[in-house]
């Protein structure tokens, strides 16, 4: 890859990881405020960008989310198809790479999205109509509940491994990090992968509902996993951990953006 492109996905990556990290502030910060009663709400990546769109400057920072993300979706695709960070062609490996692909298309149908609301020719549907609308699509395909539970294994296979990859701090071998930016930063970056993969295996959950159930309406996302807390014992509590587990995901992502090895040759 020749010097200039290299820097080129050097750039949109860094610009991509600091966009997610802004959704997933704004996702965190926004139930937060919900949990105890200052005006916010329980959401996820799309209902975040809706708040957006009534703040002063709101088109200008969904234009630049929506190239951020973009950017990110592109970096996911080198990832996946050049195996940046080795993951090699086992199970294990390939499981991974399939896993980034899929996140290229989620990050980029975020973007669409984002875009949409700008123009006012999208929008309008919560975040759990977009998970009920892919489960209903996958309903109609043939063995359409297999699909369905698919997906729910595999968004419950990506939370063990965010858990995983925060306890064990396996992100460690992707940053160049200062140690002293280490002692306060890596706490962070544990909890927000752990909560995040506390949210995709109770999502993955939803959906493994939704086949044996044959229901679509059961599917659904991070707003239904905040909706599934709200009516449990200390449920306030709960929202407002998680919340900030999710905040604590996006400081993760900008510090990706600042300090992760991104490397398009490897």
């Amino acid at each position: 890859m020749a010097a200039p492109a290299v820097d080129a996905v050097r750039w949109m990556a860094r610009m991509g990881y600091a966009a997610r990290g802004i959704v997933y502030l704004l996702v965190g910060g926004l139930a937060a405020l919900a949990a105890f009663g200052q005006g916010g709400q329980t959401t996820g990546s799309r209902g975040a960008l809706e708040r957006l769109i009534t703040a002063p400057l709101g088109d200008v920072i969904l234009a630049a989310l929506a190239v951020g993300l973009t950017g990110f979706s592109l970096w996911r695709c080198v990832q996946a198809l050049r195996d940046t960070d080795h993951h090699g062609l086992g199970p294990k490996g390939l499981t991974v790479r399939v896993g980034l692909l899929v996140s290229a298309v989620t990050h980029l149908l975020l973007a669409v999205f984002a875009v949409s609301l700008i123009f006012a020719f999208g929008g309008g549907g919560s975040d759990g109509d977009s998970e009920k609308s892919i489960a209903s699509w996958l309903m109609r395909q043939p063995f359409g509940r297999w699909l369905v539970a698919v997906v729910g294994m595999v968004m419950i296979g990506v939370g063990i491994a965010h858990a995983v990859k925060g306890a064990a701090a396996h992100f460690d071998r992707h940053f160049d990090m200062p140690a002293t930016t280490q002692l306060w930063a890596y706490p962070i970056c544990r909890f927000g992968l752990i909560t995040r993969g506390l949210v995709f295996i109770i999502a993955g959950g939803f959906f493994l509902l939704a086949a044996h159930q044959l229901d679509p309406d059961e599917a659904g996302g991070m707003a239904e996993v905040f909706d599934s807390f709200r009516n449990q014992p200390y449920g306030t509590w709960l929202i407002a951990s998680v919340a900030v587990g999710l905040f604590a995901f996006g400081l993760y992502s900008l510090l990706e953006a600042i300090y992760r090895r991104v490397e398009p040759d490897a």
